[in-house]
């Protein structure tokens, strides 16, 4: 009888640790899939900020008086400003936002980029 009972209790250790192992490992799955997304999110609100800075260099080539716009890109909303040959491009999405800025100056009727960061 008593061996009975020693096997239970055996058996009802190992089924804790088991579960235990398996409950942690999902967490762990979990946090994982959680920040890549975030970092994919992120990535894709980055590429929305430098379109909305490679479309206002597009319209001051066409127009030197272009002063900025708002724009959806892949899901994101990118605002874009440009103020002294400065532009700057705010790209959001959910939680996710990123700023992007390029230094532009006209020399003899050519657009030049002298400066182009992330801020």
């Amino acid at each position: 009888m008593k061996q009975r009972g020693q096997a239970l209790v055996t058996m009802l250790f190992f089924m804790v640790i088991g579960i235990t192992v398996t409950f942690a490992a999902t967490i762990i799955l979990l946090v994982n899939a959680t920040a890549g997304s975030e970092v994919e999110q992120g990535e894709i609100v980055y590429e929305a900020a430098e379109s909305g800075i490679e479309n206002a260099l597009l319209r001051l080539i066409r127009s030197p008086s272009y002063s900025g716009e708002t724009l959806s890109v892949g899901g994101a909303t990118v605002v874009v400003q440009v103020v002294n040959g400065v532009i700057t491009a705010t790209a959001t999405t959910n939680n996710s936002i990123r700023k992007i800025q390029a230094q532009t100056v006209y020399n003899n009727n050519v657009l030049v980029i002298s400066s182009w960061k992330e801020i």
